[in-house]
């Protein structure tokens, strides 16, 4: 069993209060997570108005499909107009390693 961790943290644009900041942060987790049927949750900078952190996990029984899939979202993730994306932290560690 493979297990694959990505961290994505984002920069939000002109984003004043936590109501404005969800509505942005919302649709892509949910989107993330339908398109690549991974675990997704905001992680960090919860209370920061600009800045948010999307955890990503993923397990599957190869190694090659797990850095496929974080790859996948990674370029996703870039990829958003609306939020900048300061850096990704990627793991990606065997069950044996625990």
């Amino acid at each position: 069993m493979w297990i694959g961790f990505a961290e994505f943290d984002y920069l939000l644009g002109d984003v004043h209060s936590l109501k404005h900041k969800r509505s942005v942060i919302r649709p892509i987790i949910a989107e993330t997570r339908k398109r690549f049927s991974v675990s997704v949750a905001e992680v960090a900078h919860l209370d920061a108005h600009r800045r948010a952190v999307i955890g990503v996990g993923v397990v599957a029984a190869d190694r090659g499909h797990v850095v496929d899939v974080l790859d996948a979202v990674e370029r996703f993730a870039a990829g958003r107009p609306e939020v900048e994306l300061l850096s990704v932290r990627t793991r990606i560690i065997s069950a044996s390693d625990v």
